[in-house]
């Protein structure tokens, strides 16, 4: 409450809190103690003999409740944010109480996740506990992209449980990708290169898994436009996040005319980076899961 953006709203609320509490006092007062007397001394009238209107007020006890709730809420109001951007003599607030229980937090467990940090892979993923904190975190951080069980989904995220990464998949490299995140352009070559040409390049592509036809048309124009990113042999540059050709493992789908709409239209993917949303302890425990 004390973080409103403008103090505009923050009076507004002080308006409308403060006239909600005396209209219910009103209310109160008006059924308890402002009735005319007179007008209770008068004849009610009478239907069917027996059946009249009356004037009877609500239990006691329903007084007493309302009167201790608008106590307690003048208190709460002095004491804790409630009246706009008003700290309260208490000085709470939410983001407060977050912080300090981070920093309880820091200060019991800095030492053990430290240790963590400074251990050997193979401690890490020998270690029942920690691999199953690791699972917790893959899954609230990267299944929403990569799926649950780390095998890629819908054409456009990467199968994590292959072995072919297309920026690497040595632990440093993989701990790269999670601290600065990964940018991957596939540059769109139709306005280039005609559409005979993209369909030899195409066409050659799909025979570099077995080892790629010397003798087909595409050969040349696949040496002269895509070997300086994907290599002669298309075994994929890791420094330039180009991928491998030669072998039947693909990201968008490696039919002739997927290959052939990535040739004319391009393809363009972005992997977020986590430096700053997770800590050492967190990466250390992904990249032993991840290089398992």
């Amino acid at each position: 409450m004390a973080d409103l953006p403008s103090g505009f709203w923050a009076g507004w609320i002080v308006v409308i809190t403060l006239v909600s509490v005396v209209a219910l006092a009103w209310l109160v007062w008006s059924i308890y103690f402002g009735r005319d007397q007179h007008e209770e001394s008068e004849v009610e009238p009478v239907w069917d003999n027996n059946l009249a209107e009356g004037h009877n007020p609500p239990p006691l006890w329903w007084f007493w409740l309302l009167f201790g709730a608008m106590i307690f809420s003048l208190i709460y109001l002095i004491l804790f944010p409630g009246l706009g951007s008003n700290t309260g003599l208490l000085n709470w607030s939410q983001g407060k109480r977050v912080a300090d229980s981070y920093g309880n937090f820091e200060a019991t467990f800095a030492d053990a996740r430290a240790a963590v940090v400074d251990m050997d892979l193979l401690q890490i993923q020998g270690n029942a506990a920690l691999m199953d904190t690791a699972e917790r975190i893959y899954q609230r951080e990267c299944a929403v992209c990569h799926g649950p069980e780390g095998r890629g989904q819908a054409n456009l995220f990467p199968n994590l449980q292959d072995a072919e990464w297309q920026w690497g998949g040595l632990p440093e490299q993989i701990e790269q990708s999670l601290r600065g995140g990964r940018r991957a352009n596939m540059i769109a070559w139709q306005s280039i290169l005609s559409a005979e040409v993209i369909d030899d390049v195409a066409g050659y592509v799909m025979t570099l898994h077995e080892g790629g036809d010397a003798d087909h048309p595409g050969k040349p124009l696949y040496e002269q436009n895509c070997a300086a990113c994907h290599g002669v042999g298309g075994d994929g540059n890791e420094m330039l996040g180009a991928s491998r050709l030669s072998d039947d493992i693909w990201l968008y789908g490696g039919d002739f005319t997927t290959i052939r709409e990535t040739l004319l239209y391009g393809r363009t993917g972005q992997m977020p980076a986590f430096g700053e949303r997770l800590d050492d302890f967190q990466i250390k425990l992904l990249v032993a899961l991840l290089a398992r």
